[in-house]
């Protein structure tokens, strides 16, 4: 079985499955006060939320943890996912899909979704089976121990993107023809996630600033606008990409409103308001 080896465990998060496990936990409680959505999208019958994607933080959990938390408390965590991240590395292909067999995780392992990967290899949009992209990046990883406690110990199943470019045609390709796989009688039980930081390394007036016009572009899911003023504003928000694919997508599927659950910088865990990195939880609803 082909295996994908954790590498910020011990940095990233905690590389003990009892101590991350409690990590995690903690974070999640917390989040379970945050204030839920204005509206009913989403809402189930049972009162449990069940957005068709989302976007959370994927720095060390001590510095992003509280809007991961807060973005998936309560949720119903789909059993299987498309994740998209960006490619820090610089590695592989473009829109590399690991193909199949499991990443582990201190927690356990995570199972690829091996016919939900060739679908989208085979679906036109440019995705292509790509193991060199995901070898050295954090992005997904540093979500799947949320995604395991959160999803209450039943299995999960992903098919990983690696979104390492940031052309707006060639995302509304790849959009589209994500659009099409998901919209398949026989996947539509799958949600999205989309891994992201948000404005990197400058004071924190200036993250709060620039994360603010990114925001305001994903809150009026504005795929095209998104990549613009992140361009323009010189806007270090890593995963720009993956988000303006994911509403791509949305838009090709239905009506779109996207949420913020929480926003938040470094600074908070650090006490550095002079170097600092945003992080967003953001909610798609269809």
């Amino acid at each position: 079985m082909l295996m994908r080896q954790p590498v910020a465990a011990g940095r990233f998060y905690a590389g003990a499955a009892d101590a991350l496990r409690h990590e995690v936990r903690r974070f999640l409680a917390a989040g379970a006060t945050a204030v839920v959505p204005d509206g009913d999208a989403g809402a189930a019958p049972d009162g449990v939320f069940r957005p068709w994607g989302c976007m959370l933080p994927h720095a060390g959990h001590v510095f992003c943890g509280a809007v991961a938390g807060a973005t998936l408390a309560g949720l119903d965590v789909p059993r299987r996912l498309v994740i998209l991240c960006p490619n820090h590395t610089g590695r592989g292909r473009e829109l590399g899909i690991w193909p199949g067999g499991a990443w582990l995780t201190p927690l356990g392992p995570v199972a690829v979704d091996e016919p939900l990967a060739a679908a989208l290899a085979a679906s036109g949009g440019g995705f292509a089976p790509d193991v060199l992209s995901h070898l050295g990046e954090h992005s997904i990883e540093v979500l799947l121990p949320f995604l395991q406690v959160a999803s209450d110990g039943a299995d999960i199943a992903m098919a990983p993107v690696c979104v390492g470019t940031r052309d707006a045609g060639a995302l509304a390709r790849a959009g589209r023809a994500l659009a099409a796989v998901l919209a398949r009688p026989e996947n539509a039980d799958v949600g999205l996630i989309v891994s992201s930081d948000m404005n990197h390394y400058e004071d924190v007036r200036r993250t709060m600033q620039k994360d603010a016009l990114a925001l305001e572009r994903a809150l009026a899911a504005d795929a095209d606008g998104l990549l613009r003023v992140v361009e323009d504003e010189r806007i270090s928000m890593c995963g720009a990409a993956p988000l303006a694919l994911a509403l791509y997508a949305a838009h090709c599927l239905g009506r779109v409103r996207v949420e913020l659950t929480a926003h938040d910088t470094s600074a908070t865990a650090s006490g550095d308001t002079r170097q600092t990195v945003g992080y967003a939880g953001l909610r798609l609803l269809l």
